[in-house]
Parts: structure tokens; sequence; C-alpha cells
């Protein structure tokens, strides 16, 4: 490690932080420390970086803006990647809109409503970036990334940047290849259609005052922790159960809405996690149904 330090230095790729806590860097606000934290300044410097990882064989795990995330107690060995400002870009062709990986998918969906673009409103209350709408396919109120999207760039762990089309991505509920195959967003295009902006910002505008009123927002969370199993929904399935308002530590199951757990002030990863274990077997033995996490979980425990 002590090389891969001074050779990551020595290219002058950003900040390069030992032992950094990555608890700041999440919505949740959990998370023990990384080995090594490297905040590369720009999308060149990040195709350094992962060259560079490569050649040391060290692992790595990337960040956006840390939604729907959960970092293990104990931190995440190798290196942890932070994608800096650089990679918020936002640009216009018509109706296709060029955003970077680190882009905030919110923001992006009240600057494309702006511009008189209608496809992103559902974006409107999905936290974290880009990149990582494209990797989970995220979506809301009937819609998703793959509905829209029309190709990404994506940076290898072999440090080459490709161009993967929409079908290339292999799209399903909440899934796309990149699951399985490492690689970074660095930008995706958007294919949208134009609207109108006073229908547009309506739509968005009721999205906001349903989310605000359904939605512990005020308190650290990480969106919805399972997915909705077919024909039904993870937060009915859980409220049934009589899960709300559940605590282990400093974790809670939102007695707001059951499919959110939230950070009361001092949770730990173990916490947030033996709540996934029990509503899941709470479920299970209510209902039937096997609940499955939507949110990412890394490193160690």
């Amino acid at each position: 490690m002590h090389q891969l330090i001074t050779d990551l230095q020595a290219a002058q790729v950003g900040e390069v932080l030992k032992n950094e806590k990555l608890a700041p860097y999440t919505t949740w606000k959990i998370g023990g420390p990384a080995d090594l934290l490297v905040i590369p300044q720009d999308k060149q410097k990040l195709v350094e970086t992962i060259r560079l990882l490569g050649q040391h064989k060290v692992p790595w795990t990337v960040v956006g803006r840390g939604s729907n995330l959960l970092v293990g107690d104990k931190g995440i060995r190798g290196v942890v990647i932070k994608l800096s400002r650089a990679l918020e870009t936002l640009r216009f062709d018509g109706s296709n809109v060029y955003a970077g990986g680190a882009y905030s998918f919110i923001k992006l969906s009240v600057m494309t409503g702006k511009e008189g673009l209608t496809g992103l409103e559902f974006a409107s209350g999905i936290p974290g970036s880009v990149g990582g709408a494209v990797y989970m396919n995220a979506g809301a109120h009937g819609s998703d990334v793959s509905r829209i999207l029309k190709q990404a760039e994506v940076l290898l762990d072999t440090g080459e940047l490709i161009t993967m089309q929409n079908s290339d991505l292999q799209y399903a509920y909440r899934h796309s290849v990149l699951h399985t195959l490492p690689g970074i967003v660095t930008e995706a295009v958007f294919e949208l259609q134009p609207g109108d902006r006073k229908e547009i910002a309506g739509a968005m505008a009721a999205y906001k005052d349903r989310r605000l009123r359904t939605q512990p927002l005020q308190l650290a969370c990480a969106g919805s922790v399972f997915r909705n199993p077919p024909g039904n929904h993870a937060a009915k399935l859980i409220e049934e159960a009589g899960l709300k308002g559940t605590r282990v530590g400093g974790a809670e199951i939102s007695p707001l809405h059951a499919n959110f757990i939230v950070n009361t002030g001092n949770a730990s990863a173990e916490d947030v996690l033996a709540l996934i274990a029990l509503a899941q077997k709470t479920v299970r033995e209510k209902s039937g149904v096997e609940l499955q996490p939507e949110v990412l979980v890394v490193g160690e425990r």
C-alpha cells in the first residue's frame, strides 16, 4: 500500500487520504474507515487511478453521492474512490442530455424540466448520483432509467473507457449488467422529449409534496431498503408485520414509511443489518414473501 500511495501522489491524481472514515460520505452517516480514500480531480486522473490500482492489484470500491449504500462498521479494505465535482457535468444537445456520473440525479430532473424536457420527472425524489442511477436502474412513479437512457460511458477496471448502449446494460428491475461487470459510469446520455414546462413543474411539485408527507427525509437514511416484490409493496408488508417504529440501537424502521430505516443519531451498520434481518424474517413468517434488499452492503462487519 505504501508504494501505491507514493505512485498515486506522484501521478497527482487528487486527494489521497489514509484511514478515512466513510460515514460522512454516505447519506446514512454510517461506516468505518477506508484503508485509502482517493478523490481524483478529473476524469483523466480517475482513469490513471484505476490503472494504478490494477497494476498494484489492489481492490477498489466506488462511492458517488453515498445513497443506497451501507458501509460496514469496520470499513472497507483496499481503496475507496469518491467521484469528484469534476464529474458533475451537464450539457444539452437538443433532446439529448449529457450528465456526468457524479451529477445529482435529483438536480438533473430539475434542470431538464427547466429546459422543457420531459421524461425525468420520476427522478425528482431519487437521491444519489447519475452513475448510481444508471447502475441500479433507479426508478419511481412507474418509470425508470431504462426507459430514457440512450447510452453510458463506463470506465472498466482495466482502465479502458467504453460506450455501452441501453441494450448492452441488460436492464431489469433495479438491476443492470454493471452489477457483475466492474466499472464506473463516468457519463450518461438521456434521450428525452420536448414537454410543457408548467406541466413538468406541476408533476414534480406533486411528487415532492407526496415525498415530504410520506418519507422521513429529515433523518439520515438511504432511501428504500427493500425492492418491491412482484405485485406488492415492501412497505405494506413490513407495516402489516407490525414493525413500524421498531428499533435496534440507533436504527429505526421509520414510523412514517416502513421501507425506510433511519439513523436516529448513533446507528451502526450492525443495527441496520439487524433490522433488515428482522424485517425479512417477520415478513417471511407473516406472508411467505422473501424481501430482497435494494441497498448495497459493502465493507467489513
